[in-house]
């Protein structure tokens, strides 16, 4: 599959992007990488996006995440390998990439999540979600093709 548009031939949209990049980083030390990536690829998975999938798989692998815990990110809900905070941040990634079939995210979801989860992580959860939100949507729009990202392209 070729891609519909090539964005970084286009000077503006790459400005727009790596502006929209620096503007989504969270610390690891507010909300540590891993789970920030299991939330990413939850989402990718959801929305179809094999591009952002492939990516942060990678990213969460080279971030010192198992293949195992990756293979059972689609079915979270069973797996034993999750802690109850990490199912609380899927669960509430799930919601919020579901919008238009719930119509909202259910407060025991909100309320579960912030068991785990202070303000601070709790704000840097939800922004991670929104943003892969943006991501997923370009990639699928355009058709980016999967399989060719590698670790650490776009930064810097």
């Amino acid at each position: 599959m070729d891609a519909r548009l090539d964005f970084f031939s286009q000077p503006s949209v790459t400005t727009l992007i790596k502006k929209i990049s620096g503007a989504s980083f969270v610390p690891d030390s507010v909300l540590p990488t891993t789970l920030q990536e299991l939330c990413r690829l939850r989402a990718s998975q959801i929305n179809g996006c094999g591009y952002c999938t492939d990516m942060h798989i990678k990213e969460a692998l080279h971030a010192g995440e198992d293949q195992q815990r990756l293979n059972m990110v689609a079915a979270w809900r069973e797996a034993t390998c999750f802690t109850e905070a990490e199912k609380a941040a899927l669960e509430l990634t799930e919601a919020g990439t579901r919008l238009a079939d719930v119509g909202n995210v259910p407060d025991d979801v909100w309320l579960n999540a912030s068991k785990h989860f202070d303000d601070e992580q709790l704000a840097a959860l939800v922004f991670v979600i929104a943003v892969i939100q943006f991501y997923n949507r370009l990639n699928v729009i355009t058709q980016q093709p999967a399989g060719g990202y590698e670790v650490g392209q776009y930064s810097g």
